[in-house]
């Protein structure tokens, strides 16, 4: 629900990827040393599985230009008319 802390075990019930893990964290950097910009957060081997960060704040939006090739704009336009799916 919106405004809910996301918990450690929460996961996307569209794709049931782990919620609370380093990726979907605003601290996520892979440029970074650690591979995060809060620089007392202890090392996480598997940053798309859940953790135990105290630390971890969602991350509110989306880096586009992490995908790889093709059309970003289509990639884009698909991505948002799939929210509209059930």
């Amino acid at each position: 629900m919106p405004g809910d802390k996301i918990q450690r075990q929460d996961t996307c019930a569209g794709c049931g990827a782990d919620l609370h893990s380093c990726v979907h964290c605003r601290f996520f950097d892979p440029s970074r040393n650690n591979q995060c910009s809060e620089p007392q957060a202890e090392w996480v081997g598997d940053k798309e599985k859940s953790n135990f960060c105290g630390y971890y704040e969602p991350r509110m939006s989306v880096n586009l230009s992490a995908r790889g090739g093709g059309n970003r704009t289509l990639d884009a336009r698909a991505d948002f008319n799939n929210l509209f799916k059930k």
